[in-house]
């Protein structure tokens, strides 16, 4: 954090114009200046503008001098201080310190808050019989609740929001105004009398009598969970379906409605104690789970947890949240637990608005729980692992987008339209990066029609970026839409691993250092069109550019997506190259049907309908199968995370062989199961000789550099992720890990945009 202040003389009395950049909007920081200033006796004033919170304040130069100190070390909970600069203005006749009406300003823009939990103090309000809120589903406060999806514009002030709508009552106006009230300008401000309305009603016209109710709002949705059935809930970034997660027919509903496969889903439950009665949960995993930006965390299944089996089929692992919103509080107030999933299709986005929810929802939910404060910019939940006392996200979003990451330097203005899954994507506004909340799967029209409306709401508060980049993925949507929209400006196509490598570089506030990145993960396109995903490139001091320094050694992929959907053509794949036979005893093997074999066999002979593949995706898919752990896959990561979840106990030593050649490993597995080893002793080899393979590699092609980084889809592997970094470290290394945007593809936008940007500044140096 940037704080300068002006060298003056030390004279008794001091004006000092401050500004304060960050995301310093939304969070109470006015209030906060306020109070600090009174507290210090200064003379005055504190505002916004589009850019920063500006303060001007006078008095002693001890105390102005306490003040800035205060505005980097003491913000509120909720800011985000990126800079703090004060410049000596001239003395002004006048006392007090007052908050003045927000300003417009041109150039830079501040950075928008994320939307966070409901606080403390606002539930205690919500349950409290003798409080005016009492029971109000929309109970807030200055420290909690909708920011980023209410917000219409810049500056950050209530009309520029989506409560723009709603007049404050009498009540709520005074406490907006009194710099004494814990909402004292707080923009979603409102109660019983002034506030949004909460409505429950039944999806369709022929109701059966037996699903009628007189209950009103969360009484009757309560109820309608109870009886078994899906109900819709408009929360604050879209439209959740929620379920009893222990009614196994609710769970067998919602999954067929949804499409869902055997992809699981969040469970929601009232508090930490409720959490721990499910899984396992450390000291930073509950720390987690409470905070601010209440994500979905990933934890370990307590065995006979009660929730339906349907919940999270055949996994170990079990997506849990607790309460955000009052309404949240409300339906959980007697306890129990709810499947809280995205209120769509597989791979449709986000149900958000009023009209999207009459024309979608009907046919995946029985009955809604709606209100009337628009949302608008949908915000689906971020999904979180703890590793180490340490978040690795494995989706960015609700909590923490669009939190920005300070590049280290001023960068031209870049739009990066990110990766075809998991998409989101990034822009650039002088030395910062706005990466989006998750977008989905670009495999449909609705999600493309959501990119294009995120990408207008990003861009419209950070303005027209100057620069373009995308994947080098010729059949990408994503590529398409920036070629189709460049017009006069550049484009830059980044390759998959390398923007991986460098959106690390970025996150950490390394641009520019020498790296060896370990990029692992399913699919990308590499330089030679090929698919990559098994990459270990180099970069030096132009991090723009990379060197392809070893790689997986190749197998075909047989028949492309289908191949990733039956990971028993995968692990038959890889017993071919690696010359090992396909014996009847041989799980995959088992698992194909004759006609199967014998089209699998002909196309490898001849290469018809194969390309190679470089993929630690495809060989986690392979091993899986080749151990019986999953010969097919209903959504991405399946096997890996199965295989990841076995793994325990002491195995054979297994090697990789020279240039990471997967061989001997695959020979070491078909031995081990025929001599009897377990299973699971098995899976644990595999990792740890994959970790020692990489460190052994990264050490041989180093070239001197000392930083390694570990990114690509294939690091949520929280085991592969230890121990590659234990013996990485070991070696002498420093290592890096992603805590700020996911090693999957939703982060490959901030690696692009950095890329491009850098490459801007190379073109601007050399001309």
């Amino acid at each position: 954090m940037a704080v300068d202040v002006p060298v003056t003389p030390a004279m008794t009395q001091v004006r000092w114009r401050v500004t304060v950049t960050g995301v310093v909007q939304g969070v109470g920081f006015r209030p906060f200046v306020h109070r600090a200033a009174t507290e210090l006796g200064l003379s005055g004033f504190v505002g916004n503008d589009a850019a920063a919170v500006f303060v001007e304040a006078q008095g002693p130069r001890a105390s102005v001098e306490e003040l800035v100190r205060r505005l980097a070390a003491d913000a509120p909970p909720l800011a985000h201080v990126a800079a703090v600069r004060a410049t000596g203005v001239e003395l002004r006749p006048g006392g007090g310190f007052e908050i003045v009406a927000s300003a417009q300003a041109g150039g830079a823009r501040t950075a928008i808050p994320p939307d966070v939990a409901v606080c403390d103090d606002c539930v205690a309000e919500l349950f409290d019989p003798a409080d005016r809120r009492y029971r109000h589903p929309f109970v807030t406060c200055t420290n909690c609740g909708p920011r980023f999806t209410i917000v219409r514009g810049l500056p950050y002030d209530r009309p520029a929001t989506t409560m723009a709508g709603f007049p404050m009552c009498a009540a709520c106006a005074r406490e907006y105004h009194d710099p004494a009230d814990r909402r004292f300008h707080a923009q979603p401000i409102a109660c019983p009398d002034c506030g949004p309305t909460l409505t429950f009603r039944w999806h369709g016209d022929d109701i059966p009598v037996a699903r009628m109710s007189r209950l009103a709002g969360v009484g009757a949705a309560r109820a309608a969970l109870a009886d078994g059935h899906v109900v819709a809930v408009k929360g604050i970034g879209g439209y959740h379906l929620a379920c009893d997660a222990r009614s196994e027919d609710a769970v067998a509903a919602l999954r067929a409605r949804k499409a869902r496969g055997g992809k699981p889903f969040a469970v929601m439950v009232r508090d930490l104690d409720a959490a721990r009665a499910l899984a396992e949960v450390d000291a930073d995993e509950a720390a987690v789970l409470t905070s601010p930006a209440r994500p979905v965390v990933l934890l370990r299944r307590r065995p006979g947890a009660a929730v339906a089996d349907g919940v999270a089929p055949g996994s170990p692992w079990l997506g849990v949240l607790l309460p955000y919103t009052p309404v949240h509080h409300l339906l959980l107030e007697h306890g129990g637990a709810l499947v809280m999933t995205s209120a769509n299709r597989s791979d449709e986005p986000i149900c958000f608005t009023d009209d999207d929810e009459r024309e979608r929802l009907p046919a995946l939910a029985d009955a809604v729980l709606t209100h009337d404060r628009p949302i608008h910019v949908p915000c689906d939940d971020s999904v979180v692992r703890v590793v180490d006392g340490h978040e690795l996200p494995v989706r960015r979003s609700r909590g923490y987008a669009p939190l920005p990451v300070d590049l280290g330097r001023e960068v031209p203005a870049v739009l990066a339209v990110g990766a075809e899954l998991k998409n989101t994507f990034c822009v650039t506004d002088g030395r910062l990066a706005f990466c989006s909340a998750h977008v989905g799967d670009m495999g449909t029209l609705e999600t493309l029609r959501a990119f294009e409306r995120a990408v207008g709401q990003l861009t419209g508060l950070r303005g027209r970026p100057a620069r373009l980049a995308a994947d080098l993925h010729p059949a990408y949507r994503t590529r398409a839409w920036a070629e189709d929209r460049a017009g006069e400006r550049p484009l830059d196509l980044v390759q998959h691993h390398h923007a991986h490598v460098v959106a690390l570089l970025a996150e950490h506030g390394r641009l520019g250092e020498p790296i060896v990145g370990v990029a692992f993960d399913g699919t990308g396109y590499g330089t030679d069109h090929t698919v990559w995903g098994g990459e270990i490139l180099r970069l030096g001091p132009d991090s723009h550019r990379f060197t392809r320094v070893a790689h997986l050694a190749p197998v075909p992929l047989p028949g492309g997506d289908a191949a990733v959907r039956h990971p028993r053509r995968m692990a038959l794949a890889h017993l071919h190259a690696a010359g090992i036979a396909w014996a009847a005893d041989l799980p995959p093997v088992a698992a194909c049907t004759d006609a199967e074999r014998r089209v699998l066999a002909a196309q490898l002979a001849s290469g018809t309908g194969c390309v190679p593949t470089t993929s630690v995706g495809r060989l986690f898919d392979a091993v899986a199968s080749l151990l019986g752990v999953r010969h097919t896959v209903t959504h991405e990561g399946q096997a890996a995370m199965e295989l990841e979840a076995l793994a325990a106990g002491d195995g054979p030593a297994l090697r990789l062989g020279a240039d990471l050649d997967p061989a001997p490993v695959l020979a070491g597995l078909v031995e081990g199961l025929r001599a009897g080893v377990p299973v699971a002793a098995l899976a644990s080899a595999f990792h740890e000789a994959l970790a020692a393979a990489v460190a052994e590699v990264v050490a041989r092609v180093c070239g001197g550099v000392g930083l390694v980084g570990l990114t690509g889809g294939a690091f949520q592997n929280v085991l592969l992720l230890r121990l590659t970094r234990r013996r990485l470290q070991d070696a002498g290394f420093t290592v890096l890990v992603h805590r700020v945007v996911p090693p999957n593809d939703g982060g490959l936008a901030l690696g692009q945009a950095a890329v491009s940007a850098l490459t801007a500044l190379d073109e601007e140096g050399r001309s």
